[in-house]
């Protein structure tokens, strides 16, 4: 039976729509984690998955739903004429939040999340850099990219180098860590420098392009970083060579 307040309405196949009327999280609070926790275990009984879309600016409804179990899945743009909503859900398959993992699961789905990027620092017997001109950016750059789900920084450094340019680095110590501010489109992130060694000058001959994503290499002094790289870029590889002989460990935009 629907709890008082609550409504749950059929929405699809195995999938339920739940709502709850203003009153219910106008009480105090655990009573409203209460009736919805019900309503939502009762729509499990009949549903293999029960969901809910809420208001961005409704942090008391937020906090009802995820105290009563429902994960935060992410927000549907422009749902409600034009206006975003955050979806949350259950899968009758969940581990119950009773227990540790479902509690930690549960948990994982709305804590912030960070984008990782992992880069290497090649230098030749010259002491030149090398970068990278990608194709989906005017900018030169580290060989590198983003960080997969579930995997280290550094190993994803050296993978992103193997599969762009042919090169298989030894995973070196950690030179820099930089955060990157939200930009252009960007959601903030971390950015891993890693120690990628001095390789032969003659190593640009065996380097084999990604060409959907690698237009070019070079070896590139100070002066060419800067002509080349984006600003915030020039200062994070600068402040990378600087730790390799004790400089800070640590850069905001490379600052």
């Amino acid at each position: 039976m629907t709890q008082p307040g609550t409504d749950v309405q059929t929405i699809a196949d195995g999938i339920a729509r739940l709502s709850w009327a203003l009153h219910v999280q106008e009480r105090s609070f655990l009573d409203a984690v209460g009736e919805v926790s019900e309503a939502v275990q009762q729509a499990l009984a009949s549903h293999g998955r029960v969901e809910v879309v809420i208001d961005p600016d409704d942090t008391v409804a937020q906090r009802v739903a995820t105290w009563s179990g429902l994960h935060r899945e992410g927000i549907l743009r422009g749902y409600a004429g034009g206006a975003d909503r955050i979806l949350y859900a259950r899968l009758s398959t969940d581990v119950p939040v009773s227990e540790p993992v479902g509690f930690r699961t549960l948990l994982n789905s709305f804590l912030p999340r960070k984008r990782a990027i992992g880069q290497v620092l090649v230098r030749d017997p010259e002491g030149r850099v090398l970068l990278c001109q990608l194709t989906y950016k005017k900018d030169w750059d580290l060989p590198g990219g983003v960080v997969e789900v579930g995997e280290s920084p550094q190993l994803a450094a050296v993978r992103e180098a193997e599969e762009e340019l042919g090169l298989q680095i030894p995973p070196g110590d950690l030179l820099l860590t930089d955060w990157l501010p939200p930009w252009g489109g960007w959601d903030d992130a971390i950015c891993l420098v890693f120690d990628g060694g001095v390789l032969p000058t003659d190593t640009l001959d065996r380097i084999v392009r990604e060409e959907r994503e690698i237009r070019s290499v070079a070896w590139c002094t100070p002066d060419e970083v800067a002509e080349r790289a984006a600003d915030f870029t020039t200062r994070r590889i600068q402040a990378a060579l600087d730790a390799l002989t004790g400089g800070s460990a640590y850069t905001e935009s490379g600052r």
